[in-house]
């Protein structure tokens, strides 16, 4: 943006600028920093809870009422040992076939989560290239410009495109580079920065709340429960569409409203923002004259320069289209999808695709990005490098929450939670168990803000319930990841929410009451959904 025109009083500052961190008080550990506390506790708490054990079905899972007390044979040393080989044994530990036990040098089958830790690391490597392009970015930027007159058109169309980049990749901490862009666009248009705040924090939250194949939510949930990614992504889809529909006709009536009568604003306007506004007409979503640029901005600002999307920059984007719809068909059980039978014999044309093969995927269409944007040999692979590095914590939370999973298992105290679980959910009905699980899992999303996290700590507890409870675990990663992309579009503890607050200058008082009465709308489909899909399981 080029600077405003000189006048007598000073110009304010950029509305856009992210203001410093406060150094002193108090700050919220990271996820790393709680994983390591929840492993030292976990540990602890094992010399307490009893050791048992469920007897297994040819499936491995546990069967219900046949939970019995056992003796682990563990000595202080051996849990020593556990406990300063956790991160290891939550990359690539083996599980002893007859054992049980999980340790580096064990023969058995794989128990790390090794597969799910190459994959975050590739698909980063991925985004990464394809940000470098500049593809993504100047593509959006072209939406926004060409519905620029459309106001509700406009924010649809960008909440949209983040819903569905939400939904397939987790697209989060990526839209904070777009309220230098957004922001401006909808002043101009005669909306408050709320509405900008709402389309990219909500449009982004609500796709990643409801994410169909999404790596990072689904994906390691999926893995953790022992089912394909692929299951449950009818239910998903299905929310995901409501869900989006709805959250866009909130942000636009309350937009609507800002263009009536400014006063209705929530937030108020900085100095420059409603300089030279039309007075809409209630049915208008732009008027006919120009309008002036917002603080900070000006008059040639992205509202009238229209992005430039270059041939290369097209076939970037087609790839990026491509690769995450090759995604989805490599992981989708067609079979099962299209009989509604869970055993349905796989089709021939089924690639029933996991980790290993979609790391393998990500890393070549890297390749391929970079090559068709002529990034040059040397740029790919710092490119390629520095993406798998900016994407090593999330991996390194998958390895530790992992490695709290092999604590208690060689402890042999994860089958004893579940049986003091077990009769609560005894019993209950399979669409009360799902809102259960929703539920539940709000206060943990809140402590452990890592959704990969998360789902690699709760779910070998949550899964094994619902085969009690008679629901299709499909349904409890669903509830689950629901819960996590809930509290996320609020909690203060997430650098998308905070962080896009300051960046568009919303005190964080006002977001929360312009988004409380969304949250309770999402909280009732939430629920909704999860018991529908446990009734129809």
């Amino acid at each position: 943006m080029t600077a405003p025109a000189p006048s007598a009083v000073p110009p304010p500052d950029p509305p856009f600028e992210e203001p410093p961190a406060k150094s002193g008080g108090l700050r919220f550990p990271s996820a790393l920093t709680i994983l390591a506390i929840v492993t030292l506790a976990v540990w602890v708490l094992a010399f307490v809870i009893p050791s048992g054990a469920y007897d297994r079905n040819d499936k491995g899972a546990p069967v219900e009422g046949t939970y019995h007390r056992v003796d682990n044979g563990q000595s202080f040393t051996d849990r020593l040992g556990d406990l300063f080989l956790s991160p290891v044994n939550g990359l690539y530990g083996v599980q002893d076939a007859k054992s049980g036990r999980v340790g580096p040098t064990m023969a058995g089958e794989l128990y790390g989560s090794a597969g799910v830790f190459l994959f975050v690391l590739a698909i980063g490597a991925f985004i990464t290239v394809v940000f470098r392009t500049g593809a993504l970015d100047r593509g959006i930027g072209l939406l926004a410009h060409r519905l620029r007159e459309r106001g509700a058109l406009l924010i649809a169309g960008v909440m949209t495109v983040f819903s569905v980049l939400g939904t397939v990749e987790g697209f989060a901490e990526e839209t904070l580079g777009f309220y230098g862009l957004i922001v401006p666009l909808m002043l101009a248009l005669g909306y408050d920065r709320l509405v900008a705040t709402g389309t990219i924090i909500v449009g982004a939250g609500i796709g990643v709340l409801c994410s169909t194949v999404n790596p990072f939510a689904t994906g390691v949930a999926s893995s953790a429960a022992g089912i394909s990614l692929g299951d449950g992504i009818v239910l998903r889809f299905v929310m995901w569409a409501v869900l989006t529909a709805v959250s866009i006709l909130y942000v636009v009536r309350y937009g609507r409203r800002v263009q009536r009568d400014p006063s209705k604003s929530l937030t108020g306007f900085l100095p420059g923002d409603l300089d030279h506004r039309e007075a809409a007409a209630p049915s208008a979503d732009a008027g006919d004259e120009p309008r002036s640029a917002p603080e900070g901005a000006s008059p040639a600002g992205p509202a009238d320069q229209p992005p430039e999307l270059t041939r290369t920059h097209r076939l970037v984007l087609a790839l990026l289209a491509l690769v995450f719809a090759f995604m989805i068909f490599s992981v989708v059980p067609w079979s099962s999808a299209l009989t509604g039978r869970a055993d349905a014999t796989p089709y021939g044309w089924e690639l029933g695709w996991s980790f290993p093969q979609l790391a393998a995927l990500f890393l070549v269409a890297a390749v391929l990005v970079g090559v068709a944007a002529r990034l040059g040999e040397a740029a790919l692979s710092s490119t390629i490098i520095q993406g798998a590095a900016d994407f090593i914590s999330p991996a390194l939370v998958i390895v530790l929450a992992r490695g709290v999973t092999v604590i208690m298992n060689n402890a042999q105290i994860t089958d004893t939670v579940l049986h003091s679980i077990e009769g609560v959910v005894k019993g209950a009905p399979s669409t009360l168990f799902a809102v259960i699980v929703f539920v539940v899992n709000l206060p943990l999303a809140f402590l452990i803000p890592s959704t990969s996290g998360h789902a690699t700590l709760a779910m070998p507890i949550l899964a094994p319930l619902a085969d009690f409870a008679g629901v299709s675990r499909a349904v409890v990663v669903t509830a689950w990841q629901a819960a996590s992309g809930w509290m996320n579009l609020w909690v203060p503890t997430t650098a998308v929410t905070i962080g896009g607050v300051a960046l568009a200058k919303v005190g964080y008082n006002k977001y929360l009451r312009f988004v409380a009465p969304l949250l309770a709308i999402l909280f009732i489909l939430v629920c909704a959904f999860v018991a529908a899909g446990a009734a129809l399981t």
